[in-house]
């Protein structure tokens, strides 16, 4: 009989229906399909497939789930699943589609779907999916609410502009143009102070967030915006991933001789902390000394095209707002020249230590030379014989080496008499 290495819960979430494949993975590596189910997509249908799937699981092997990230549909059963102690995977629609073309399977359905995601719970290693802290869900609705509003409050001027300078302008749309910008900015600032009060509410978080705000360029809603967008760092590991989260990422597409593309950012990641760094940078790369270095080298390796300097002055300031709260340390502007000078105090510190322990080792010796010259007994001569034979084979140097433990025992044997 063939044992059961894993065992995985596909589901395909849409806004009514929860299409759900179970399946095992054998000893022998083979994807067995066991059976499939649809609940509905509610609290009720939560209990139902977790009733579902215990009964058919392996209590000895644990459950995995595994959901495809489906616009918000899928939230409220993540949450659930994991208020019930349960392994749950969120993987994205694109890395689910892409798995499922490996598998040669041309109908595309809800169920077929679901057996792709069991199948991909069962041959890969999925990260588990963890609740966001609710205070950056809060700080990530606000700033993405205020970005839309700061859409439609732009569209809103460039259509008053046109109606202003049209050959036939009614007057009446104009007032109502006016009226809808007012609206606008006045729920965009509502939005900003909710921001403010938000950060308030938390110490450790407003301390935090003034210590990004303290880089050149970067303000309370830019430090807030690549906060909540990434629940505060928590599954970053590293500044790689968070580029590539980002879409800063470069690809490259080359073969053989006649397939040369040039490199580009991949903008595959998150939209909306690229456009929150967007004006950052600008003012990074004229106010950040560093950053303006950066800026003007790369600008001279491409004159033509400034954005991509200032595309990459985005993914540096990005990586130092990691770096900073990771660190949980403020901006400074001279940071390599403090760090240098740090060094050499260590450093001279440490030299001062060695030389005292070295001249501390001497004295020892030169009062152990002097015990044994006032001493007439054959034993003690007899030793002094062997310092002085070891010091003339050592060349009587190396005074900071470790005396030798004859000396040693004689110096303590001297002391207590």
């Amino acid at each position: 009989m063939k044992k059961n290495l894993k065992q995985c819960v596909g589901i395909d979430c849409s806004k009514d229906q929860l299409d759900v494949c179970y399946g095992q993975l054998t000893d022998g590596l083979d994807t067995v399909y066991i059976a499939t189910a649809s609940f509905p997509n509610n609290g009720k249908g939560f209990k139902q497939l977790l009733a579902w799937s215990r009964k058919l699981g392996d209590v000895s092997i644990a459950m995995n789930f595994v959901v495809e990230a489906t616009g918000v549909y899928h939230e409220h059963l993540a949450n659930f699943l994991v208020d019930e102690n349960q392994n749950i995977s969120v993987v994205l629609p694109n890395k689910a589609r892409q798995f499922a073309q490996t598998l040669q399977v041309r109908t595309v359905t809800d169920r077929t779907a679901s057996k792709a995601l069991c199948s991909m719970g069962l041959e890969k290693k999925l990260d588990l999916w963890q609740k966001p802290d609710p205070v950056y869900v809060h700080l990530k609705h606000l700033t993405r609410e205020r970005e839309r509003l700061q859409k439609e409050c732009t569209a809103s001027s460039n259509q008053l502009h046109a109606e202003q300078h049209s050959a036939c302008t009614s007057i009446a749309t104009v007032k109502r143009g006016k009226k809808r910008i007012a609206f606008l900015g006045k729920q965009i600032s509502e939005i900003e102070a909710d921001v403010k009060q938000v950060v308030a509410a938390d110490p450790l978080l407003k301390q935090r967030i003034e210590k990004l705000c303290t880089i050149p360029g970067v303000g309370l809603l830019t430090a807030v915006t690549v906060v909540g967008e990434t629940n505060g760092f928590h599954l970053v590991r590293n500044g790689k991933q968070l580029a590539s989260y980002a879409g800063y990422d470069v690809v490259e597409k080359t073969s053989g001789t006649s397939v040369r593309k040039k490199p580009r950012i991949s903008k595959k990641g998150n939209p909306h902390m690229r456009r929150a760094m967007h004006f950052p940078a600008l003012v990074a790369a004229k106010d950040n000394q560093h950053l303006n270095k950066f800026y003007s080298r790369i600008e001279a390796k491409h004159p033509d095209i400034k954005m991509k300097a200032y595309t990459a002055v985005q993914r540096k300031l990005l990586l130092l707002i990691y770096a900073l709260w990771k660190n949980d340390e403020e901006f400074v502007s001279n940071y390599e020249s403090t760090k240098s000078k740090v060094v050499k105090k260590i450093s001279a510190d440490s030299c001062a230590t060695q030389e005292a322990s070295m001249q501390k080792e001497e004295q020892v010796i030169l009062t152990s030379e002097s015990i044994v010259a006032t001493d007439d007994s054959e034993g003690i001569v007899a030793t002094d014989d062997k310092v002085k034979k070891a010091k003339k084979e050592k060349g009587g140097k190396n005074l900071g080496q470790p005396i030798d433990a004859a000396l040693t025992e004689l110096v303590l044997d001297r002391s207590l008499t």
